[in-house]
C-alpha cells in the first residue's frame, strides 16, 4: 500500500509527494541514487521518516514495471 504518497494539483504542481509535503518522490529518489540511505535522508528532512522513503522506492519500483511503448 502507497498510503504515504499524495497528489494534490496544489502541492508542488500536481508530482507525487510524501504526505502532502513538499517533498516529492523523484527527489528522494534522485537521494537514493546519489547514495544516500533511508536513514541519512531522514536525519537531513527530519519531517520524513523511514517508512516515507521506503514507499518513495516502492512507488518508483511501481512506475517502472509498467510498459513501455516506443514510437518509431
Amino acid at each position: 500500500m502507497l498510503n504515504r504518497i499524495t497528489i494534490n494539483p496544489d502541492i508542488c504542481e500536481g508530482k507525487p509527494a510524501i504526505r502532502n509535503l513538499r517533498i516529492t518522490v523523484d527527489f528522494i529518489l534522485k537521494l537514493l541514487g546519489d547514495g544516500y540511505t533511508a536513514d541519512e535522508i531522514v536525519k537531513n528532512y527530519p519531517e520524513l521518516e523511514k517508512e516515507d522513503v521506503y514507499q518513495a522506492a516502492k512507488y518508483g519500483a511501481w512506475l517502472a514495471s509498467e510498459k513501455t511503448i516506443v514510437f518509431a
